[in-house]
């Protein structure tokens, strides 16, 4: 059991008040971190669900809304819920392949199972303690290695501008606008992360993103229709989908309580190795898993995805050192004001993807970093290095290659895409090896 060396006060301490001037940026940061791919996830639902392009716009707005009311639930906490850490909640994209297959039941079947999976992982939360001991730094670290592997394609496709993805333009991906933008931010972050001092160094990749999105303007790429279109205000408005209990989706969604416990375990750890240097405690990973589903049921109430602890911004405290659960705050609060206020999600929704790419890299590679850092914390003996072995082995050589489980039924579960995600073969294997290995 890691037990909490960090005073508080100290730099290094979750606990640490910086004064608004630093914390607001600070928290904007973790924002733009994460806002593209917050949004992302309601977009492809409203398309497949055939929402009109009103309520594409009212399931963003919520999006961000609840993302920043669960992201406050999980840095300020309330007795055992919250992890107190800067770890900010945004919708989650494992859960998209559950949800597609219930386009005929509609959203309102969605939202009614994912707040049943939100309860069901408040509970996960709340027992977790005596089994602690089942995630040493070995299986946490494991698992932190594989976010930040499967996360790194994703970074390097918001680099290339996502056109071959997310805007269907293949012929624009990776062009020599996107790069440069890319590079610009990548470049500008990393030179004020070493040489900067202070505030400069702390705020390196919301320097970084600026500095591309003035390179970005200069050539052409802001699209400011998105800022005139978006609304000045806007409601949230609860159970907009009203309620429908279909049981396949349920027990869709209580597998998938289980299976993003085990990411909120590996964020909530990248976060305290990255940023405090020490491993997370148990009340910090139980108070994080409770606070995920608070976070989950809350938005299903106000008609949003299901949430998660979002790895980037894990990655993020790692690259700049500020592990202030108040810069979560107030990363929280700009969240809100955001789903409150769709214009000023519109500003950022502005800028082209390959801004947020340049930052990806670096936050992605420091989730891997992160990763390697917990896994040194184990012996490296015949069995430790058989687990490590093992786990990679299949959590990255299955991602690679697809096709490897094709033939393997999907019981209803979109078992073979779980299978293909590195995450959840390497992080069970890691898990169950090493609950049943002798350690001697």
């Amino acid at each position: 059991m890691a037990s909490r060396k960090t005073k508080v006060g100290s730099t290094n301490s979750p606990d640490k008040k910086l004064p608004l001037n630093k914390s607001i940026p600070l928290g904007i940061q973790h924002v733009l971190a994460m806002f593209a791919g917050n949004i992302t996830v309601p977009i492809i639902v409203a398309g497949v669900f055939g929402q009109t392009p009103e309520q594409k716009i009212f399931l963003i707005q919520m999006a961000l809304f609840v993302a920043g009311v669960a992201t406050i639930i999980q840095t300020v906490g309330y007795k055992e819920i919250g992890a107190r850490l800067p770890i900010v909640q945004g919708t989650s994209f494992a859960f998209i392949p559950i949800m597609l297959p219930f386009k005929a039941a509609g959203l309102g079947a969605v939202f009614t199972a994912a707040f049943i999976g939100g309860i069901f992982q408040i509970f996960i939360g709340k027992v977790l303690k005596p089994i602690r001991h089942l995630f040493p730094p070995l299986v946490t670290g494991i698992v932190v290695l594989m976010i930040g592997f499967s996360l790194l394609k994703v970074g390097f496709m918001y680099a290339g501008g996502g056109g071959w993805l997310m805007n269907n333009k293949p012929e624009i991906f990776a062009n020599a606008n996107h790069l440069t933008v890319a590079a610009s931010v990548f470049i500008v972050a990393i030179f004020f992360n070493l040489r900067g001092k202070g505030m400069a160094s702390a705020a390196s990749i919301l320097i970084g993103i600026v500095a591309g999105f003035i390179v970005a303007a200069a050539l052409g790429m802001v699209n400011y229709g998105k800022i005139a279109s978006a609304s000045w205000f806007a409601f949230p408005m609860p159970l907009q989908y009203g309620i429908d209990f279909v049981p396949g989706a349920i027990i869709l969604m209580l597998f998938m309580s289980i299976v993003t416990t085990i990411e909120t375990i590996g964020d909530i750890s990248a976060t305290t190795m990255g940023g405090a240097k020490r491993e997370a405690t148990d009340k910090e990973i139980s108070g994080g898993i409770m606070a995920d589903g608070v976070g989950t049921a809350f938005g299903a109430i106000f008609n949003a995805m299901p949430n998660t602890s979002y790895s980037q911004n894990a990655g993020l405290v790692a690259f700049t050192g500020v592990v202030s659960r108040h810069v979560g705050t107030i990363a929280g609060i700009v969240l809100v004001l955001m789903g409150l206020f769709p214009k000023l999600g519109g500003i950022i929704a502005a800028m082209p993807e390959s801004v947020i790419g340049g930052a990806a890299i670096i936050m992605f590679g420091m989730i891997v970093a992160a990763g390697i850092k917990l896994i040194s914390r184990a012996e490296m003996d015949q069995r430790n290095l058989l687990i490590l072995a093992l786990s990679l082995s299949f959590g990255i050589g299955m991602s690679l290659l697809p096709d490897f489980v094709k033939n393997i039924p999907d019981f209803g579960i979109s078992l073979k895409l779980l299978l293909t995600t590195g995450l959840i073969p390497a992080g069970l294997l890691a898990f169950v090896l090493n609950a049943i290995m002798a350690k001697k």
